[in-house]
């Protein structure tokens, strides 16, 4: 049986606020270095990842019906535009996806908002695919 949610909460309510979303973001770069599954992604991001975590989060935030961190330090996400000098086709697609799957398992997303992420997630990865 599933759990009642009141219309119009908030996939950032749902998954717990901030601390949950950071917790999130964290899991998921560590994979990203610690697997090797995920080799092409993490190469794709440079040797430092503490920006990219940054941003992730404070994106996440936002994108989630949280506060909009992002677009008040950096204005539009304008994410096609700002991921075009990266080489992203199927293979990084799939693993960001793999990645934030197994992060959000990791950290024990509730298992419909996991559901519901997967799908919205797919869809602005597959968009985001220049090659």
């Amino acid at each position: 049986m599933t759990e009642e949610v009141a219309p119009g909460t908030s996939a950032f309510d749902l998954i717990g606020g901030e601390s949950a979303i950071h917790a999130l973001v964290e899991r998921f770069y560590d994979l990203m270095d610690l697997e090797p599954v995920y080799a092409e992604l993490r190469a794709a991001h440079g040797s430092e990842l503490s920006e990219a975590r940054e941003k992730l989060n404070w994106f996440l935030c936002g994108w989630m019906g949280g506060p909009q961190h992002y677009v008040e330090r950096f204005g539009h996400p304008r994410l096609r535009a700002r991921h075009m000098p990266f080489k992203i086709g199927i293979l990084e697609r799939d693993q960001w996806l793999a990645c934030m799957d197994q992060a959000m398992g990791e950290v024990a997303v509730p298992a419909e908002l996991r559901a519901r992420l997967k799908v919205s997630f797919f869809q602005t990865a597959d968009w985001m695919r220049n090659v």
